[in-house]
């Protein structure tokens, strides 16, 4: 994982996998509205109507990384030549519509997963990260799971409560959510989410 550059303040960064979808315009407009950038881990394989979100995400001055192309993990994480090709259709459509690659990635379900080795091998996911960083990315992880892919709806309360339990004590925190299409909750819960982190005393920063 890519090392912060951490100092005395109280650094929150709230990262977002698996969108563009309808739920990120919602989190777009919330984090608008509260005043807070965020990161984006975005996907390729989504409707047309949503290609365009990429480059809204840079217009309001939020980060955005690169997750994967597909998702897939059985795909994806089958070979080496599987997760370089399902990386460069990522990097392809997102050098079309927003005109640059990333610097920033994150691997579906982190870079100690146990997908990698179930579909690849034991020794998959140290050739993968050793790709990543060959092409000049760095590797993002979290230290706070908001919780809300461990069941299909999670409640807007249990995603609130995850969040900021598990931030109490932190300095710094790269809290994971999702907005993919089904995660209306984590929208529901993010005005709570900001409010309690700045009542904490964070402020909020884009991983780069």
């Amino acid at each position: 994982m890519s090392e912060i550059n951490y100092n005395s303040r109280k650094i929150a960064y709230l990262t977002f996998d698996d969108g563009p979808s309808d739920n990120t315009v919602k989190i777009l407009q919330l984090l608008d509205f509260y005043k807070v950038r965020a990161t984006f881990f975005v996907i390729g394989d989504v409707p047309n109507r949503h290609l365009s979100l990429y480059n809204e995400i840079l217009k309001k001055g939020h980060g955005i990384g690169m997750h994967t192309f597909t998702h897939d993990y059985s795909t994806m994480y089958a070979s080496l030549a599987n997760f370089k090709a399902d990386l460069e259709r990522l990097e392809n459509i997102l050098m079309r519509y927003i005109g640059f690659i990333p610097s920033i990635y994150r691997f579906p379900g982190g870079s100690s997963n146990k997908m990698s080795t179930r579909y690849g091998g034991i020794n998959l996911m140290e050739k993968l990260k050793k790709e990543i960083e060959k092409r000049g990315y760095k590797y993002f992880d979290w230290d706070v799971d908001c919780g809300d892919t461990k069941s299909y709806l999670v409640s807007a309360d249990q995603i609130i409560e995850n969040v900021l339990n598990n931030t109490m004590n932190k300095e710094k925190a790269i809290i994971l959510l999702h907005d993919s299409p089904v995660k209306t909750t984590t929208v529901q819960a993010l005005p709570e989410i900001i409010i309690g982190l700045k009542r904490q005393g964070f402020e909020f920063k884009i991983l780069s």
